[in-house]
């Protein structure tokens, strides 16, 4: 038979156990929360956001290896490379200053900026007609253009009305745009989706050395990346 004391002693037991998993349970949300807003990102992060920020880092420089989603030595060492470049504290940790030096908003980082998989297809294969060999940053900016343009008024309103508008991109009259895309092309076209634009708005682009439009030439160049001169 349990004494008054011991039933008592149980009680605050079970009692103790009870708060310590609401406790447990209330972090595990609030975790969740913060990696879903790609407010924090550090050694052991996984997922989306991730792939995204070594995705830039690579395009930019600083190799972390492969896009592969898993935040490692590799990636941490390259996040301090890339925060010692820019002036930033240098803890391995991609937090609001460092997002917003890659160019990356954390908001979006987990999507693509609402565009369908078929939409981000076609887009990496354009990216790939169009600027395969060029560096990272020049294909990212080819897909920033096609974008550009589906937000004009001045053209169509989707990825494919601006691609297959006629005329406009030349790997659809050459056949290019049925090529395979590789991977770089892929994370490019995905990286404009989520917002970064190299060419601050630019609507237009050509290689100097092949194009044959006198209406081009007269475009003022607002940057040059690669082979492309880019223009508004």
């Amino acid at each position: 038979m349990l004494t008054k004391q011991r039933i008592n002693g149980r009680g605050v037991l079970v009692l103790a156990l009870i708060l310590l998993l609401i406790a447990a349970s209330l972090l595990a949300v609030g975790a969740g929360k913060v990696a879903a807003a790609g407010e924090l990102l550090r050694y052991g992060s996984r997922g989306e956001s991730v792939r995204q920020v070594q995705s830039r880092l690579n395009g930019l420089g600083y190799w972390c290896g492969t896009a592969d989603g898993i935040f490692g030595v590799n990636t941490r060492s390259a996040v301090r490379r890339f925060q010692s470049a820019k002036g930033l504290s240098v803890d391995g940790i991609v937090g609001p200053k460092t997002y917003s030096a890659l160019g990356i908003s954390p908001s979006s980082s987990s999507s693509s900026g609402g565009y369908s998989s078929s939409d981000l297809y076609l887009l990496a294969r354009c990216v790939y007609g169009e600027s395969r060999g060029e560096p990272y940053v020049g294909q990212v900016a080819v897909a920033a253009v096609v974008l550009n343009r589906v937000k004009s008024a001045a053209f169509p309103n989707s990825i494919s009305g601006v691609i297959y508008q006629p005329y406009a991109f030349t790997c659809v009259s050459d056949g290019q745009l049925y090529l395979e895309p590789d991977q770089s092309a892929y994370n490019a076209a995905r990286d404009a989706m989520n917002g970064w634009d190299p060419t601050n708005g630019c609507l237009y682009y050509y290689n100097p050395a092949t194009a044959t439009s006198a209406w081009i030439w007269s475009r003022p160049i607002m940057l040059q990346i690669g082979r492309h001169n880019f223009c508004k």
